[in-house]
């Protein structure tokens, strides 16, 4: 029973360990991912004004080579973006695992059955 209650303590205290982990990287992915967004947003703003000027010129600028880096730069960020979202979503699926099993063993605990895999008495 003593080396049951150790490595119940053990895996409780690793899932312990790595809740407030997963949990501050989530959120931090989730504050780059709004920031990439409102990056976007503002290179799409960027390259409608720089058509506008061009387009409103009587003198002939050649905007359209800095109208394609920008929207390089969009398509960098969009994919920066999907990147930071699959992130997320996995940080988010390990949440859920380290709580359900956090959840499980705390339920045997108290239930007084021994865990699957664990030494019997």
């Amino acid at each position: 029973m003593a080396v049951e209650s150790r490595g119940d303590a053990l895996s409780d205290g690793l899932l312990e360990l790595l809740r407030p982990g997963v949990r501050e990287v989530d959120g931090q992915v989730q504050a780059v991912r709004e920031s990439q967004v409102e990056l976007r947003e503002q290179i799409d703003r960027l390259a409608a004004e720089l058509c506008r000027v061009n387009e409103e010129q009587k003198v002939s600028l050649d905007l359209d080579p800095y109208v394609k880096k920008l929207l390089n730069a969009r398509r960098r960020v969009v994919l920066v973006s999907n990147i930071l979202q699959n992130a997320q979503e996995r940080l988010r699926r390990l949440n859920h695992s380290v709580a359900k099993e956090t959840a499980r063993r705390k339920a045997y605990l108290d239930s007084g059955i021994y865990l699957p895999g664990s030494p019997s008495k």
